[in-house]
């Protein structure tokens, strides 16, 4: 990364529910056009970072702005500027193909004329202009992945929250759904990520690990593999969650 203009910066960020400190004053930026990965086993808090710098939910203290805009005063205008694809399938089920992408392209605000080229773009890019009037509970696991992540990106944001979207397919599907990672950050869209496969971890420019609320460690993989004396980053994982005090959760 030569770029060093940062679309994501944290300073101090803290969230507690009662006394459970979930996430503990974490300091970090992400670059524009980055690969961001950011890892920790269940509990470690990356969920509930993730949330607060999406504008789902407010921090307790400290700073943070993502794309320009604050996560505590403009969560709204943080929304249209990002895209997101939850671990759990986000588009309906009981919905077309075609449907789908009508009513989240009208969420995201694109006029009825953007709507309709971006519709055609994304069912030829994927080569699903056969399905668009299938429901989507009848796709492959796959599929569902691939095209929620191209609805998360149909009106072009400059940030895609990503959390666990590889979760249960295959290693086919999971390199294809990669390809597609790739080409939105060629095309200058920032990708912040979370994912439990530590292969997956060694395809992003920079890695954050957290622990117990804290980020342990962060740099590019093969410095991370390096500090830690590690042949992978499933081992430097290792190394630093072994330690956690927290359980899964």
């Amino acid at each position: 990364m030569n770029n060093n203009e940062h679309i994501i910066e944290v300073q101090d960020l803290t969230r507690t529910f009662g006394a459970f400190t979930a996430v503990d004053h974490i300091t970090f930026h992400v670059n524009k056009g980055e690969i961001f990965g950011f890892l920790g086993a269940n509990g470690a808090g990356k969920t509930t970072a993730m949330k607060m710098l999406s504008g789902l939910l407010l921090p307790t203290s400290g700073k943070a702005s993502v794309a320009g805009f604050d996560v505590f005063t403009q969560t709204e205008k943080i929304k249209k500027s990002i895209g997101y694809m939850s671990q759990k399938f986000s588009l309906y089920d009981d919905l077309s193909v075609l449907e789908n992408i009508e009513f989240f392209g009208g969420i995201y605000g694109l006029k009825k004329q953007d709507l309709h080229i971006a519709k055609d773009l994304l069912l030829s890019k994927l080569g699903m202009e056969d399905q668009a009037r299938s429901l989507v509970s009848s796709l492959p696991l796959g599929w569902k992945q691939k095209l929620s992540f191209s609805i998360a990106m149909i009106h072009k944001p400059v940030l895609i929250f990503l959390d666990e979207p590889t979760g249960g397919v295959d290693p086919i599907t999971r390199r294809q759904f990669w390809e597609m990672i790739y080409d939105a950050a060629q095309e200058g869209t920032t990708i912040f990520v979370t994912t439990h496969y530590m292969d997956e971890a060694e395809y992003c420019d920079r890695v954050s690990i957290m622990v117990d609320g804290k980020i342990a460690a962060l740099d590019k993989p093969a410095n991370l593999k390096e500090q830690f004396e590690a042949e992978s980053m499933d081992e430097v994982f290792y190394k630093l969650a072994r330690g956690a005090k927290r359980g899964d959760g």
